[in-house]
């Protein structure tokens, strides 16, 4: 017997006519919560790296541009090139959706090696800084996650796989089979459990001591996480499996990222 769920309107009010949605209120909150919780890891003595107000100002307009900008392309490249180049004003159409979460990543890693080399930091070694600043960004970067797969799950987006399981979800008035409820569960594992696991590597370890280890963890628990969920998640319509065997997207950019974070991570504990 499936969960039967009432659909949750995506448009959370509105404002002179203009509809809020659900999903721009979660990235917005998302950059909020970020700021005030990596201003509070960073003013405490045993810091990685102490960053001043404005500095904090100026970081977050480069993390703005890294998520939105490194995000849609990693959409556009990774998920649906061949639409984006018959159509390429969409790239800019961010209302339509489409993000990546790997390719937000990457532009957050390239907006902080940007940032830090224009910064005056004791240490003048743009690469140490980068990554203790990454390390305290893994703390703060899965309550963003969390919060966008609620509000895929609002949206009724990237559900999963069909299943006979009881905890299959149907949307009511919804004619389609009972699915998993992949947001939710990615939501749990990526937002939560990883928020947990991050908040303790960098609070109660010395971790943070060894520029890019923390960051580098963050990569590797995210990918595991992923790639179990999208076991359960059904794969872009666009796309479909890479392989026979089931192989999706996320799992081999997911896998790709496996092996770059451990790589750092074991870098790192050796770099002395």
């Amino acid at each position: 017997m499936a969960i039967v769920i009432t659909p949750i309107n995506p448009v959370a009010f509105s404002v002179f006519g203009l509809p809020i949605r659900w999903y721009a209120l979660a990235y917005i909150a998302g950059f909020i919560i970020g700021f005030y919780l990596f201003r509070y890891l960073t003013k405490n003595k045993d810091s990685a790296i102490c960053v001043s107000k404005k500095q904090l100002d100026d970081l977050l307009t480069y993390i703005v541009l890294g998520v939105i900008v490194g995000g849609r392309l990693g959409y556009v490249l990774f998920y649906n090139l061949p639409y984006f180049i018959e159509r390429p004003l969409e790239i800019f159409a961010l209302w339509h959706g489409g993000m990546s979460f790997h390719g937000g990543l990457l532009g957050v890693i390239i907006a902080t090696f940007l940032y830090a080399s224009k910064q005056k930091f004791q240490d003048k070694s743009t690469v140490r800084n980068s990554f203790r600043i990454l390390d305290v960004l893994s703390v703060v970067v899965p309550v963003g996650l969390g919060l966008g797969r609620i509000a895929n799950f609002i949206n009724m987006e990237v559900m999963g796989r069909v299943t006979n399981s009881p905890i299959g979800i149907v949307f009511k008035g919804d004619v389609s089979y009972p699915r998993h409820a992949s947001p939710l569960y990615e939501a749990t594992l990526e937002g939560l459990v990883l928020f947990i696991i991050m908040w303790l590597l960098y609070t109660k370890t010395n971790l943070k001591a060894k520029p890019g280890a923390i960051s580098g963890l963050l990569c590797v628990f995210y990918a595991v996480f992923r790639i179990f969920c999208e076991q359960f998640r059904q794969p872009d319509t666009q796309i479909g499996f890479l392989t026979s065997w089931g192989l999706t997207m996320g799992q081999m950019l997911s896998g790709i990222m496996f092996v770059i974070g451990t790589t750092i991570f074991v870098y790192a504990l050796r770099k002395k």
